[in-house]
């Protein structure tokens, strides 16, 4: 097929990690060119090196792809979601529409890099315009680099190397009705087809009652964060009992909202008010280690599968207790912490970060547990699980990764719940079983006197169950396998 056989040109718009019709660049591409457009996602079905969503995510994608539809409707801009191997629906695709280019963002994952790079040789030697775009990250992973010209493997200097390219830049607006020429229709599947949802049982009540999926949501969510948590992030940030994240990471992850827009969002706040310049700060070196896991990821591919520093292919971990793999992840260790944040994930698909660190930290070094297995588990349950945060957040707790937080900090869970949820509202949402331990023993609630527990209801190993291990003795054993290795790598 060649674009020669169309009975009239026109423009494909292929939607991918970037579901939003505002700060689109590859929609933006596609209307300046002049030509009518048609839109499609495809629920890629190529098993072939690509990783399949897990099921948070797909009960994500089913909502945004709906809210999607009815935006690009109201716009005038036909659109279409099909599945199967992503090259041949772009081709079916382009001989239905007529279309003689095709327009995209770009992808940072090794096998999506390859695939599109093939598919654009592919439809280039056919004739046709192909033009990628990027509509993900702040600055392109190959722009930024040392002086020497190679990748960076620290995050303050990454920072430093990105900043100094320039402020990004601003985001594009959305195009009005009138800026596009509609493209010729094309059939569709409907979003039901695609099965992204669960059924028997459908375990998507809580996360459908935690948030609101959608280009619309995520302008939703940044307006409450700016109005309302922005103010104190810099030092609330760590507290998971107060409502002090922006709580935009799906909203990223789906690109329901770019960095661009978050980043000159949160600009005009600093501007408007003064007094939130270190929260703005802060904020914008969140957006900075994201742009650094995308930097790690596009310039290290083996980071989302294999330890960045090799040396810790020979750390001898242990094989894991079912019953103790079951305990962490179903909430169930005896460390109320550590239990919040994983039924918080089972319940809403959303952990808060301090917490996520904690958990990692827990299974890595309180159980000896591979990073990977609890990498598969929040790829399965995360609404934000991204292919660059989750890996390379996993391998930092494990002390494995590129900058990575040294592996002998490994974190006592009750000492770490006092110190961030101090009167635990966090264990208390969460851990209902605790809600009237007092506050001086509900991060460890074992130490608590016979009589307080009594007054409580709570009877340890029945009501709520006693540690699954000593964190003491575990940090020990930890600590002492990490020397093993080093003896072993010296």
């Amino acid at each position: 097929m060649s674009p020669k056989s169309a009975s009239s040109s026109g423009a494909l718009l292929w939607f991918r990690e970037d579901l939003r019709l505002a700060d689109n660049p590859a929609l933006d591409s596609a209307v300046k060119s002049g030509r009518p457009i048609t839109a499609i996602y495809v629920l890629d079905e190529d098993t072939r090196g690509l990783r399949a969503m897990g099921g948070a995510s797909r009960w994500w994608l089913a909502q945004s792809l709906r809210a999607l539809a009815g935006d690009c409707k109201a716009l005038g801009l036909p659109f279409a979601v099909r599945r199967g191997r992503s090259a041949d629906v772009v081709r079916d695709a382009l001989g239905e529409s007529g279309a003689d280019a095709v327009f995209w963002n770009r992808r940072y994952a090794a096998a999506e890099v390859s695939a599109d790079a093939a598919l654009k040789d592919e439809l280039q030697k056919d004739g046709f315009s192909v033009e990628s775009s990027n509509g993900r990250l702040l600055y392109e992973p190959w722009e930024v680099r040392s002086k020497s010209g190679d990748p960076l493997k620290v995050f303050t200097p990454f920072w430093k190397a990105a900043q100094a390219r320039g402020e990004p830049r601003a985001p594009i607006p959305k195009p009005s009705r009138g800026k596009i020429e509609p493209g010729r229709a094309i059939d569709a599947e409907t979003v039901d087809s695609l099965g992204l949802e669960p059924t028997g049982p459908d375990w998507a009540g809580g996360l459908r009652e935690a948030w609101e999926p959608g280009e619309d949501g995520a302008k939703t969510q940044l307006k409450a964060f700016i109005e309302d948590g922005l103010k104190g992030y810099a030092s609330d940030r760590d507290r998971p009992d107060r409502p002090a994240t922006s709580r935009m990471s799906p909203y990223l992850r789906f690109g329901e909202v770019s960095p661009h827009q978050l980043w000159h969002a949160v600009e005009r706040a600093g501007v408007e008010r003064p007094a939130l310049g270190k929260d703005v700060e802060k904020f914008r070196s969140e957006l900075g280690w994201r742009e650094f896991s995308y930097h790690l990821l596009f310039n290290f591919p083996h980071i989302a599968t294999r330890n960045f520093q090799e040396r810790f292919d020979d750390f001898p971990w242990e094989k894991p207790k079912p019953s103790h793999r079951k305990a962490w992840r179903k909430g169930l260790t005896g460390f109320p912490i550590v239990d919040a944040g994983m039924r918080q994930l089972w319940t809403t698909g959303w952990m808060h970060n301090r917490v996520r660190m904690i958990c990692a930290s827990f299974l890595i070094k309180d159980l000896l547990i591979d990073w990977r297995e609890g990498e598969e588990w929040f790829w399965d349950t995360l609404v934000d699980a991204d292919p660059a945060n989750n890996a390379a957040s996993w391998q930092w707790v494990a002390g494995s990764g590129a900058d990575a937080a040294p592996y002998f900090r490994v974190f006592n869970p009750s000492l770490q719940g006092a110190k961030f949820d101090p009167d635990g509202d966090y264990v208390r949402a969460f851990v209902p079983e605790l809600k009237d331990v007092p506050a001086r023993y509900i991060h460890a609630p074992w130490e608590a006197p016979a009589e307080a527990l009594a007054k409580a209801g709570v009877e340890l190993g029945k009501d709520y169950p006693l540690p699954i291990v000593d964190h003491g003795q575990a940090r020990d054993r930890a600590l002492a396998a990490f020397d093993r290795l080093k003896a072993k790598s010296a």
